[in-house]
């Protein structure tokens, strides 16, 4: 992996479908890591902003589809972990009359993002600041919370909203039923794509990172998902995948990195002990799946320590004395 920004004459938007754009958010400085996704049409809607950094990507993009922040009827906020709605408070200041639209647990840390910054510090430590930079509150009036089916309107279309818990408690999923899509946030995992890793294939793994990992509330979000019948899933890390391989690899991943868990879990092991096992199971999975070429799987880069993590404290709260 590299960082490998564009080029001032590169286009940064790929049409998707008609009136739908996607684009790279260069989290971190790195392609193929974080998309975001516009709505150009009756309501000009973003969906996940990623961090403060990556607000000059937002920005190009917007233009070159002759939109400006102001111009953006709704903002989807997926989920409000730093690397889809920590840029938010940002962009709120270009466009005042932009609604926010998020889960209802996520509302009050995006009018107040104090606790949200202590939790990631919790997690990045020193290198909070690097990788997302200022986290600025969204004014309340901007701010829509919409509850588990329920509906929006986008003019052209009625979205409807899904609790999505298993990654994060406060992760909602949106269906569009005139792309018979959803945009799922990291709800059904994580497509690691050749953009990203530099390898021959891509495939999809769940997500674990601290704090709120269940595999159970996984399987019943696949479960839910699974019911809408959609084709595609839009995946914030990074870009479309058919919806069987995204539900087939975010229920075996998850399944699997929570028996590993279990397996080695003592009240000793430390998350680098759980990052080495969790390598190997990668590196098992790959294999089974007919992937026989070698596998670098340290070039999956820091998602290995923060699913590590995440696997650690879903075992030590499941062991703690009730």
């Amino acid at each position: 992996m590299g960082h490998r920004l564009p080029h001032a004459h590169m286009a940064y938007t790929t049409q998707l479908s008609d009136g739908l754009y996607m684009f790279d958010l260069y989290e971190q400085g790195l392609p193929g890591r974080s998309s975001a996704y516009v709505y150009r049409g009756a309501k000009n809607v973003l969906i996940d902003t990623g961090s403060a950094p990556c607000h000059s990507h937002i920005i190009r993009a917007l233009s070159e589809l002759g939109l400006e922040p102001h111009d953006l009827h709704y903002v989807i906020l997926t989920h409000i972990h730093l690397d889809h709605a920590g840029g938010a408070g940002t962009l709120a200041r270009l466009a005042p009359s932009t609604t926010f639209v998020v889960h209802p647990r996520a509302a009050r840390h995006l009018i107040d993002p104090t606790k949200l910054m202590t939790g990631a510090r919790a997690v990045y430590g020193e290198d909070t600041d690097r990788y997302f930079g200022e986290v600025l509150p969204v004014p309340e009036h901007q701010v829509l919370i919409r509850q588990d089916g329920e509906t929006l309107d986008f003019g052209d279309r009625i979205v409807t909203f899904y609790d999505t818990p298993g990654h994060a408690k406060h992760h909602f999923s949106m269906y569009d039923p005139v792309l018979q899509s959803i945009f799922v946030g990291d709800a059904l995992g994580i497509r690691y794509v050749h953009r990203f890793t530099g390898w021959p294939f891509e495939f999809v793994l769940p997500s674990t990172s601290p704090s709120d990992f269940d595999p159970e509330a996984v399987v019943n979000t696949v479960a839910k998902l699974s019911a809408l019948h959609a084709t595609t899933v839009y995946h914030t890390h990074y870009g479309p995948s058919p919806i069987a391989e995204a539900l087939s690899g975010t229920l075996l991943g998850a399944k699997r990195f929570a028996a590993m868990a279990d397996r080695i879990y003592h009240k000793d092991v430390t998350w680098e002990d759980v990052k080495v096992s969790l390598e190997s199971e990668i590196r098992s999975i790959l294999t089974e799946s007919g992937h026989k070429e070698p596998h670098h799987i340290e070039d999956l880069g820091l998602d290995l320590e923060l699913d590590a993590k995440g696997l650690l404290y879903y075992e030590e709260k499941k062991h703690a004395p009730h």
